[in-house]
């Protein structure tokens, strides 16, 4: 097992990090679910059209079913290990703070007084992921990990309300891929390693007992066709212009954030 003090700077941020953390909507506290916001790209017929396009989760009892929870049981073997710690701080999914889940991927220190466009871009984005993940699940119920086992100890905080809430698809993978997407754009040179990280936090969610696989699975595939969906708005085309100023001007002053080497180390133990 990687030791625990090459994470100590992962585990600071980890704690501030989960104050707020959260998958969108279910599990948001009340106050920042009502937090101003930009609105998304994408209108309601959009979002609608989009989540109508999502399969259904797996049958209880499943094949795929039973085979998603055989490997969540595993997952637990994780518990209170680095990429546990890992996991922890992806729980927050919120921008500003979310960005910097992308901070070793591309090389920078993300600061929310140096990225307002970069912030508003992701805000927007968040807005649609949020709104197409929860409208799925509003159909069809599928229960978390930490809901069939009530033992099974989360990565977060959890409300009663938000342990019995919808696992199926994972608006954190969502959102994790529509930010991938995004800052491949705006980075396509690191374009590989962002869409890896978006992955990772996406498996962030099956090491903390959130979801179970083909929730993440479903929750990236709904991220793409989100991402694409909001890409063909003549509005993002003139955000990710600004954006992509701020980020090359952060990326010129080739100023890292600390924590990269424990990052790597967390992420480099085998998932079960």
């Amino acid at each position: 097992m990687i030791r625990r003090p090459a994470l100590a700077t992962t585990a600071a941020a980890a704690l501030l990090l989960c104050a707020c953390a959260g998958t969108p909507a279910a599990l948001r506290p009340e106050a920042a679910r009502v937090a101003a916001a930009p609105p998304g790209y994408l209108d309601a017929a959009e979002v609608e059209a989009l989540a109508a396009a999502a399969p259904p989760p797996p049958a209880p009892g499943s094949t795929v079913d039973q085979s998603d929870k055989d490997r969540s049981t595993r997952m637990a073997t994780l518990e209170n290990t680095d990429r546990w710690l890992l996991a922890t701080a992806h729980a927050e999914l919120r921008p500003p703070l979310a960005l910097q889940h992308f901070n070793c991927v591309l090389g920078v220190r993300l600061e929310p007084q140096q990225t307002p466009e970069l912030t508003r871009l992701m805000q927007r984005l968040f807005h649609d992921a949020d709104a197409a993940a929860e409208t799925v699940k509003a159909r069809a119920f599928r229960a978390r990990p930490v809901g069939d086992d009530p033992s099974r100890q989360a990565c977060q905080r959890l409300t009663e309300a938000g342990r019995r809430s919808a696992s199926y698809p994972s608006g954190s993978s969502t959102v994790a891929v529509v930010y991938g997407e995004a800052f491949a754009a705006l980075a396509p040179d690191r374009a590989a390693e962002i869409r890896r990280m978006a992955h990772e936090i996406g498996q962030s969610r099956l090491v903390c007992g959130m979801h179970y696989p083909s929730d993440v699975a479903a929750g990236e595939d709904l991220g793409r066709l989100v991402y694409a969906g909001a890409a063909d708005q003549p509005e993002f085309a003139t955000d990710l212009v600004a954006a992509r100023a701020e980020l090359a001007a952060l990326r010129a002053q080739g100023a890292g954030a600390p924590g990269c080497a424990s990052e790597a180390l967390a992420l480099a133990m085998p998932l079960p």
